[in-house]
């Protein structure tokens, strides 16, 4: 079933009833329905081969999600890029990813779109965050009629790019029966309730944003309370009007610096995306009276385990992410693959039907990240408790999450290695009160570097969340017999950085 006609079915029966409230700017369920139909009779006009990708770099906007709905619509594959990257970053997804349209803002539209052509697409148009745009533009004169392609549970719906461990990010192809299996798992585990309001104010280029919040309203006819971005004062204003809110922990650490917190009407307070500290867990305890509802997911699996919603399915634990949602399969191995007992730490390994099936044209690597028989190895390390719960200790890769934003070490250092002044990078994780994790680069010195002029170079040439927040200088990394850098050395010596004095 194609994914939209599922969510589609789950509109309300007064379609000209709000369904997103943009700033006091109203879309109506109708709206979104024409406006996706739209922008999907303009996608089929351009008579793309099948299972198409449509990449987008856009800020967030209502236009955006009616552009995801459409592509889902048309029957072609979604591909949702983080607006913060870079040139250097785009140019590896339009390689691999090779789609056959690009949508943009309209203020990148010359370097996104030389970039693209110069990479065989055809079709490059704008969407801005105020209702402009070439793409607009040529949906306008659209039928307001469209039936959606039929596409079954197996069908690729959207590419999530993630981190590798070579650096190189990799595409997890997600279908149709992937995400909306999950979502009506969510819907159902959740207790979303028929007068539920979701205030949105989480990016929609990532899992939890467009496929957990989004899903979630849009499966369930729930009205929702929409930011384009998130700014603590504004959300914490219109927190009374809502009933379900969902964000990573960086959001939860500023509206706790609001003075007022008005949270009576709010029924469920999620976060994900990265570890919530238990500070920040029982501050919000303390100050609202609610129980944060942690999960656990990921790019290629959506959302696997889940600390319960409703009273009869268990308590809430702080520094756990819950058991495995229903038809989720969930195992902790060890090095060698045997099961472990309760509370043993091992490698985190899944299956189910959310989980994706491969990644983008990378048949070997999809072959080393499952088993032999059939489960995924999530690459994080963890114990489940005997009543199922689970801790999450670390991740038996590199990768850092930092204010819910992945970032992989190997790229960052490699953009550093080619700065003057540096001979070695080494770009770590450690705990900050605010990000979760933030980025530390330690490097040695070939010359006379300049940390802060490092910093600088760097922000002109990745995304903003992969920068740095600081840069040490060290004589020399510490290595292991084999030559290796000891990171996780590196991370003890520099964990306190960021802790309050």
């Amino acid at each position: 079933m194609n994914l939209y006609a599922a969510l589609r079915a789950g509109f309300p029966a007064d379609l000209d009833s709000t369904a997103i409230d943009n700033d006091g700017l109203l879309y109506s369920w109708r709206d979104l329905d024409n406006g996706s139909a739209m922008l999907a009779n303009w996608l089929g006009k351009l008579a793309l081969p099948a299972g198409s990708r449509v990449a987008v770099h856009t800020d967030k906007s209502v236009e955006a999600l009616m552009l995801y709905l459409a592509v889902l619509r048309a029957g072609l594959v979604y591909l949702p890029l983080n607006p913060a990257y870079h040139a250097a970053e785009l140019e590896h997804f339009i390689s691999d990813a090779a789609p056959g349209a690009v949508v943009c803002a309209g203020k990148n539209f010359g370097w996104v779109s030389k970039l693209a052509f110069q990479r065989g697409v055809r079709w490059v148009f704008t969407l801005n965050d105020d209702r402009t745009g070439t793409l607009l533009d040529r949906a306008a004169q659209m039928p307001l009629a469209h039936e959606p392609v039929e596409r079954t549970d197996t069908d690729l719906a959207a590419i999530l790019y993630t981190s590798g461990t070579t650096g190189r990010s990799k595409g997890a192809m997600l279908s149709h029966g992937n995400l909306l299996s999950n979502a009506r798992t969510l819907k159902d585990f959740w207790d979303w309730k028929p007068d539920d309001v979701l205030l949105h104010a989480l990016p929609i280029f990532h899992v939890h944003g467009l496929f957990v919040a989004s899903h979630g309203a849009l499966l369930n006819g729930s009205r929702m309370l929409w930011f384009n971005k998130f700014e603590a004062g504004p959300v914490a204003r219109r927190l009374p009007e809502a009933t379900v809110f969902m964000g990573v922990p960086t959001l939860y650490v500023r509206l706790l610096q609001e003075k007022t917190l008005d949270t009576k009407n709010i029924r469920l307070f999620i976060s994900g995306s990265a570890p919530l500290l238990i500070e920040t867990w029982r501050e919000w305890q303390v100050r609202t009276g609610h129980l944060i509802l942690e999960r656990y997911g990921m790019s290629e699996t959506l959302m696997l385990t889940s600390n319960p919603c409703k009273p009869e399915d268990g308590e809430r634990v702080g520094g756990t992410v819950g058991p495995a949602l229903p038809g989720v399969g969930l195992r902790i191995v060890d090095d060698e693959g045997l099961p472990c007992a309760a509370d043993e730490i091992g490698h985190v390994q899944v299956r189910g039907p959310n989980v994706f099936s491969g990644y983008w044209q990378m048949p070997e690597k999809t072959a080393e990240e499952f088993t032999a028989d059939g489960w995924f190895k999530t690459g994080d390390v963890g114990r489940v408790a005997a009543n199922g719960y689970l801790t999450l200790i670390g991740r038996s890769k590199d990768l850092i999450i930092s204010g819910g934003f992945n970032v992989y070490p190997a790229e960052i250092e490699g953009f550093l290695n080619e700065l003057p002044g540096v001979g070695e990078s080494a770009v770590i994780g450690v705990p900050h009160p605010d990000f979760g994790e933030a980025v530390v680069a330690v490097i040695t010195p070939a010359g006379r570097p300049d940390p802060e002029g490092l910093i600088k170079a760097l922000k002109d040439r990745i995304a903003g969340f992969k920068v740095p927040k600081r840069v040490i200088v060290t004589a020399e990394l510490p290595r292991n017999a084999m030559g290796k850098v000891q990171k996780k050395l590196l991370r003890e010596q520099h964990a306190a950085l960021f802790c309050a004095k």
